[in-house]
C-alpha cells in the first residue's frame, strides 16, 4: 500500500458507507417479447452504463444463445456466425450468462459491510468489485459486438432485484476496448433469462423489441439536465472521458441554452471527513472548512503532487463561476470556462493553481470579484452556501435516486445511463422533448430517422400540392392535418385532411372543385365559410370533386320569355330577344329600347323635380327658423327693461290697494 493510503481509505470509506447506504436507482427500459405466444408480454431490464442505448427509439431483434462461450469472456472464434438462420432477416440479440459472484453490501451486517470495504479500498476498490465476477460486463458486450451481435442481453445467475452494469477503473479496459463499444446492453432478471433459454432449445425463434421511448420522461419543450463532474484531470480514464465530452459537446449544449431548450446545471461531488480525523493531517491536505468538504487526492499519494483540497477548492470555483453567468444571463458561459481550463491548466504541467484559473475567467470577461466572493474563505470553520448545496442535491428525490457515479448526467430528474460521448448524450437530451416539440438538431441525420421518407409514414399526403400530415419527431412520427400559409387543416391526418377557416380557397382551393373553361374560372370554394364546398351558380356537384354544368335553356329555368332566344354556355347561358327587344335577366323578360330611353329620362326628370322640392321646402324652413331666431332674441333684449316698468307700477299702486 502506498504511503499515506491508509487516512485515504478511512475518507473514502466514510463516504461510500454514506453511499452503501443511500438510494441508488436503477435506470431501467421495456424489453418487449413478441414470440413466442407463451412468453409474450413487456418485461424490465436494467440500462448498461455503457454502450449505446438508443435513447427515444426502439430496437427489434431475435434472440441467439451460444452453444460455448456462454459467458462471453473469451472473443468467439471467426467461424462462428451470428446471423439468424431462420429467414427472419433481424439483427441478433446475444443472451450471455452473467457468471461469477457479487456481494450485496446491503445484505451484510455493517460491522461485515465496514470490514468489506476497507478491503475493497486496501486493493483498489473498482478492481475487485469486478472481479468477483468471471469477467467485465463491458467484456461481454465487445466480445458480442465483434461477433456480429447488434444488442447483448446478460442474464442474471440469481433472484434478485435488477442492478446496473458499470464500467471497470482499469486504464488498459478503457483504452482497449471500452470507448468502442457502440451496442445497447440490458440485463435482464434470471427467470426471463431461464424461459428464453428454454424456447430456444425447443427450438423457437424468440423475437424481442427494446423499447427506449419512456427511459426518459418527456413533458414539454424543455429539457432539464445535470452534469455532476469533476475538475481533476489525474483521475484515469474517467476524468480523460469528461474532459473530451465537454470538449466536443460544448456548442451543441451552448446553442441548445442560448435557444432556451434548455435548462443546464452543473454539479460537483464532495463529501466531509469524520469528526474524529478533523484536525489530522491527511484531513487537512483533503479537505477545506474544516472538514466540511473533502476529495480524493488525486494522485492517490499525499507525498507528491496535488491534495484533494486543491480540487475543492477548483470544483467550488467551477461551481461559482457558473452561478455569477447564469445570475448575468450567460450561463452557457461554464462550457467555455472549464474546456479552457482544462485546456491551460492541466496538473501534469503543474498549472492547476488559482492564478491560472483567475486568468481563464478575466479571458472569458466574467467578473472574478463576486466569484472570488462566492468561493469565500476556504480556511473558514464555516458552511459555504455553494458546496453545501451541492451536498444536498446529490441526494436522490423523487426517481431519481442518489448520486454515486463519477461522472453522471441526469436528464429530467432520471439518471442517463450509456457511453458519454456527443451522440449518445445528444440523442438523450432529445428523447426528453415532448413529440414535435424538438429542435431542429435533434431532426438531422445521424440522429434520428425520418420515418416520413418512407410510405410518407402512412399519413395523408396531397402529392399535387406537396402537403402532409406526415411530421417527423424524434421519437418517428404523428400523423398531424398541417397549417400551410396560415391556413388550418382539420381531419384524422391519415386519410384525410381539409382546410378551414379564413383564406382556406388559397390552399389548395380549399379542397373544393375548381375549374377553367372558355377563358372562365369556377370555384365551389367560399372564403367566408369556415369549411365545406358549395358548387357555383350555374353548376350542380358535391362540390369537392365534381360540379357539372346547368344546361338553363334545355331546363327551361331561364330565358323563358316570348320571342327569347337561349344559347347555354359553360356556367351561364345567353338570351336574345327578337324585335329589336332588350333581355332584363334579373326579370327575364324583354322590353322595348325605346320605352327604356323613355322611362329612363322620364325617371330623370323624376328626380330633377325632386330635387328642386327638396330645396324649396328646405329653403323655407331656413327662412322661418331664420325668422324665429331673431324673434326670440328681440324678445330677449326686451324683456331686460320691461320688469322694471312693471316693477314701478307695482310699487306705485300697491299703498293704494292698502287703503
Amino acid at each position: 500500500m502506498r504511503k499515506g493510503r491508509s487516512s485515504f481509505v478511512i475518507c473514502v470509506l466514510f463516504l461510500l458507507l454514506e453511499s452503501t447506504l443511500g438510494r441508488f436507482v436503477v435506470e431501467k427500459n421495456s424489453l418487449r417479447v413478441t414470440s413466442p405466444q407463451n412468453l409474450k408480454d413487456t418485461y424490465e431490464c436494467a440500462i448498461g452504463n455503457f454502450g449505446v442505448p438508443q435513447y427515444g427509439g426502439t430496437l427489434a431483434g431475435a434472440v441467439l444463445y451460444p452453444k460455448a462461450n456462454q459467458k462471453a469472456c473469451r472473443s468467439f472464434s471467426d467461424d462462428v456466425s451470428f446471423k439468424f438462420k431462420s429467414g427472419a432477416g433481424l439483427p441478433v440479440f446475444l443472451l450471455v450468462d452473467r457468471g461469477g459472484k457479487l456481494l450485496n453490501l446491503r445484505l451484510i451486517n455493517p460491522f461485515a459491510r465496514l470490514f468489506f470495504v476497507v478491503f475493497l479500498l486496501s486493493y483498489r476498490l473498482s478492481t475487485c468489485f469486478y472481479c468477483m465476477t468471471d469477467c467485465y460486463f463491458t467484456l461481454k458486450a465487445w466480445n458480442a459486438q465483434k461477433a456480429g451481435a447488434a444488442a447483448i442481453l446478460v442474464a442474471d445467475d440469481r433472484p434478485e432485484p435488477l442492478i446496473t452494469m458499470d464500467t471497470p477503473e482499469e486504464e488498459s479496459a478503457r483504452f482497449n476496448y471500452l470507448q468502442n463499444i457502440s451496442i445497447p446492453s440490458a440485463l435482464i432478471s434470471q427467470s426471463l433469462g431461464e424461459a428464453i433459454k428454454r424456447a430456444l432449445e425447443k427450438p423457437e425463434m424468440v423475437k424481442v423489441n427494446l423499447d427506449w421511448r419512456e427511459a426518459l420522461p418527456h413533458p414539454d419543450d424543455r429539457v432539464e439536465y445535470e452534469f455532476w463532474t469533476n475538475s481533476n484531470d489525474e483521475c484515469g480514464p474517467k476524468c480523460d472521458s469528461q474532459k473530451n465530452f465537454v470538449k466536443d459537446f460544448k456548442g451543441v449544449a451552448q446553442i441548445l441554452e442560448k435557444k432556451g431548450y434548455t435548462q443546464f446545471t452543473p454539479h460537483y461531488i464532495t463529501w466531509y471527513c469524520p469528526e474524529a480525523f478533523i484536525l489530522s493531517k491527511q484531513c487537512k491536505s483533503q479537505c477545506i472548512n474544516h472538514g466540511r468538504y473533502c476529495a480524493p487526492d488525486p494522485e492517490e499519494d499525499f507525498t507528491r503532487g496535488y491534495d484533494g483540497k486543491d480540487v475543492v477548492i477548483q470544483n467550488l470555483r467551477q461551481a461559482c463561476f457558473y452561478k455569477v453567468a447564469n445570475e448575468s444571463g450567460k450561463p452557457w458561459l461554464w462550457w467555455d470556462y472549464v474546456t479552457d481550463f482544462a485546456i491551460r491548466c492541466p496538473m501534469k504541467e503543474e498549472k492547476y493553481t488559482k492564478e491560472c484559473a483567475e486568468e481563464v475567467i478575466k479571458s472569458l470577461g466574467a467578473d472574478l470579484k463576486k466569484i472570488n466572493e462566492c468561493v469565500g474563505d476556504t480556511e473558514a470553520d464555516k458552511e459555504n452556501p455553494v458546496l453545501k448545496a451541492e451536498q444536498e442535491a446529490q441526494i436522490g428525490k423523487g426517481p431519481r435516486g442518489d448520486v454515486t457515479i463519477l461522472p453522471t448526467l441526469i436528464i429530467n430528474n432520471r439518471q442517463f445511463r450509456g457511453k458519454l460521448d456527443k451522440g449518445t448524450v445528444l440523442k438523450a437530451i432529445c428523447s426528453g422533448f415532448e413529440e414535435t416539440t424538438e429542435p431542429v438538431i435533434c431532426l438531422r441525420d445521424g440522429i434520428e430517422t425520418n420515418e416520413c421518407m418512407e410510405n410518407n409514414g402512412g399519413c395523408w399526403i396531397d402529392k399535387t400540392l406537396n402537403i402532409t400530415a406526415c411530421r417527423d419527431t424524434f421519437r418517428g412520427r404523428v400523423c398531424q392535418c398541417p397549417i400551410v400559409q396560415g391556413v388550418k387543416f382539420f381531419g384524422d391526418g391519415y386519410k384525410h385532411c381539409e382546410a378551414s377557416g379564413a383564406l382556406r380557397c388559397w390552399v389548395k382551393n380549399g379542397g373544393c372543385w375548381k375549374d377553367s373553361q372558355q377563358g372562365k374560372t369556377y370555384s365551389a370554394c367560399i372564403d367566408d365559410h369556415s369549411k365545406g364546398c358549395k358548387c357555383p351558380p350555374g353548376f350542380r356537384g358535391d362540390g369537392y370533386k365534381n360540379c357539372e354544368d346547368i344546361d338553363e335553356c334545355e331546363e327551361k329555368t331561364a330565358c323563358q320569355c316570348p320571342d327569347c332566344k337561349c344559347k347555354n354556355t359553360w356556367g351561364s347561358y345567353d338570351c336574345k330577344c327578337g324585335n329589336n327587344l332588350l333581355y332584363i335577366r334579373e326579370h327575364d323578360t324583354c322590353i322595348s329600347k325605346d320605352a327604356i330611353s323613355g322611362v329612363s329620362w322620364g325617371f330623370v326628370w323624376v328626380i330633377i323635380l325632386g330635387v328642386a322640392v327638396a330645396g324649396a321646402v328646405g329653403y323655407a324652413f331656413y327662412k322661418y327658423r331664420i325668422r324665429t331666431y331673431m324673434d326670440s332674441e328681440i324678445r330677449a333684449i326686451m324683456a331686460q327693461y320691461m320688469p322694471l316698468d312693471n316693477q314701478a307700477e307695482i310699487a306705485v299702486h300697491g299703498p293704494n290697494g292698502n287703503v
